[in-house]
């Protein structure tokens, strides 16, 4: 267990109140750790995070009001030093992303041991993050979905692309293809835009790493 010299100040943000007082009697019976505030609602959990300035803040996601992820952006924004972790009964991946883009540093279930969360509080003050297994799970589903760059090219724009890495210019994809420099040139542009990059050189680097090109 990491020693501090004063005891983690914990927030504890939940709109369910039995949830609350759970949480309390935890932090209290952990010598380490201290709670200094309460809130029901993102909107309070603003104004007593301005008052008790805690550490670390156990956050639930789903709220009346302003839920947990725009209350973690805010104090996140507010107040960068106090780490939060969101505290969930949910484990939708979108949930997972927005939390953690919002600035969450861990990300927990409410089925998770007295333990367990004791350490995560110590390793959020400081700054390593904990993710639920079915946390990091979905993070990885959402990572393996996503579509790889050049998905939506068209046959023609995979052509293009192929002269493109072999270093001709419009005119010569023009002269190559049979068709007008100006369907060339944007063959050329709509390439540049599905591939999200913003020059010839960027396409073909892309085009390569990616192996989008034989």
């Amino acid at each position: 267990m990491m020693e501090t010299p004063h005891p983690i100040r914990v927030m504890v943000v939940d709109d369910h109140a039995m949830v609350r007082k759970g949480l309390a009697t935890f932090l209290r019976i952990k010598v380490d750790l201290e709670l200094v505030g309460e809130a029901s609602d993102g909107e309070e959990a603003l104004r007593v995070c301005e008052q008790v300035q805690p550490d670390v803040i156990l956050m639930d996601l789903v709220m009346p009001k302003m839920d947990g992820t725009a209350a973690t952006q805010t104090i996140r924004e507010r107040w960068p030093h106090i780490q939060i972790i969101a505290l969930t009964s949910f484990q939708e991946k979108k949930l997972v992303q927005e939390a953690l883009q919002a600035g969450a540093i861990s990300y927990l279930l409410k089925n998770v041991s007295v333990d367990e969360l004791a350490e995560a509080i110590r390793a959020a003050f400081a700054g390593r993050p904990t993710l639920a297994p079915e946390a990091t799970q979905a993070l990885i589903q959402t990572a393996s979905q996503e579509p790889k760059p050049g998905h939506d090219l068209t046959p023609r724009e995979r052509e293009v692309l192929v002269l493109m890495v072999e270093g001709m210019t419009n005119p010569e994809i023009a002269d190559r293809l049979s068709v007008s420099r100006s369907t060339a040139r944007a063959h050329v542009s709509n390439i540049l835009s599905k591939l999200g990059v913003s020059n010839r050189a960027e396409a073909v680097a892309l085009a390569l790493r990616c192996e989008l090109v034989s």
